[in-house]
């Protein structure tokens, strides 16, 4: 067996382009490196080139320029079967015709893999995804769930370095789909294969990735880890994309490499740390979590950014309250209140101060007008 240098990527797209006219690039000149053993997911929203990428590396797409390499090797000219991917898709693809170990053995029989050695190979895959009691069934037997499973057992049989997921989890409810979130997860640490993930479902991203690069318009507009891409957004886009966003748009008017103040249309001036602003008169967007938001009562120490507001709507969620306020003269400004406090006096139309601490609203690029939609 040939030693493999760990130290070096196991997936890479180099200089990656994909235009299916000829004239509109799907993907633009893509940079990615995968370490052996991640679970990298690539999340953004319909049309970004996430999913062409995941076809490039399966061999199901060919790229129009640009090299892909898995272990070192280059795999643009060698087709599909021979790349030894395991490949988990949203309509599960099982053969209608078969039973359930039949549909396992199928990969292995392509390998020309000895019967008693697949028959080993079907049994432990099935006891991975508990359906061994399963594996005379056909499909139409089983429902979307467990069918999901026998699509994932399928794809882990042979035992591949590297497994491929398009949205495998879209067909299913919420509860069972947070299920199985949880249980690729545990597979994965499970296994130590290489994934590659795509969805456009940022929670799923989030809940399962040691990486997520964020795609939009055929680029990656952020690679990081899942706290990374929350709590320390680069550009306007992924702070929207990623989780629930305050945005204010306004002008620097004190710059330093660190921090900047914007003035807001409605006057009020923000201190902001500063992530994208290049220089006084700069328009930029400020982002802040609303869980970053909260009230200041009678007596309490004001932070720098201490404004008046009104509460407009109250939505009590359970663990938080949501409350909808007007603030520096927009009014859906969004704070959400830990319902372990005893604070939760608010009412609707109540006047009440707002703070936050300067580090953490971001000022970022001018995002266009409107939020960004994960779906």
């Amino acid at each position: 067996m040939e030693h493999v240098d760990t130290a070096n990527p196991y997936v890479v797209f180099d200089r990656v382009q994909k235009t299916y006219d000829g004239e509109e690039l799907v993907v633009k000149d893509l940079n990615l490196s995968i370490e052996k053993g991640e679970f990298l997911t690539m999340l953004g929203p319909s049309g970004s080139g996430k999913t062409t990428c995941l076809m490039m590396l399966a061999g199901f797409e060919t790229s129009t320029f640009g090299e892909i390499r898995i272990d070192g090797v280059a795999i643009n000219n060698i087709p599909p079967h021979k790349r030894g991917i395991g490949m988990v898709f949203q309509n599960y693809a099982l053969f209608p015709h078969m039973t359930i170990g039949e549909n396992l053995a199928f990969p292995l029989e392509v390998r020309q893999m000895g019967k008693s050695e697949r028959e080993e190979k079907i049994r432990r895959a099935l006891a991975m995804v508990q359906m061994e009691a399963f594996a005379n069934r056909r499909p139409a037997q089983l429902s979307g769930g467990q069918q999901q499973r026998v699509a994932l057992a399928r794809a882990l049989v042979f035992e591949p370095e590297l497994v491929l997921m398009d949205e495998p989890l879209g067909a299913l409810d919420k509860n069972l789909r947070e299920t199985m979130q949880y249980e690729i997860k545990h597979l994965h640490e499970q296994l130590g294969v290489t994934v590659v993930y795509v969805t456009h479902d940022q929670t799923e991203a989030l809940t399962m990735s040691d990486r997520i690069a964020v795609f939009n318009d055929g680029r990656i507009q952020q690679l990081a880890a899942p706290a990374d891409l929350y709590e320390r957004p680069e550009n306007a886009f992924v702070a929207a994309f990623i989780g629930e966003n305050n945005r204010m748009t306004g002008a620097v008017e004190e710059y330093s490499e660190d921090k900047v103040s914007v003035r807001l249309e409605d006057g009020s001036l923000v201190q902001a740390k500063n992530v994208c602003a290049s220089g006084q008169g700069d328009q930029t967007t400020l982002s802040l979590r609303p869980e970053r938001a909260f009230t200041i009562g009678n007596g309490d120490s004001q932070p720098v950014n201490c404004f008046d507001g009104k509460v407009e709507e109250l939505i009590y969620l359970g663990d938080h309250i949501r409350a909808r306020m007007n603030i520096c003269g927009h009014d859906d400004f969004i704070i959400k209140l830990p319902n372990a406090s005893s604070k939760l006096t608010l009412k609707v139309g109540q006047p009440v101060k707002v703070g936050w601490a300067a580090e953490d609203c971001r000022a970022l690029d001018l995002s266009e007008d409107g939020p960004v939609h994960s779906d």
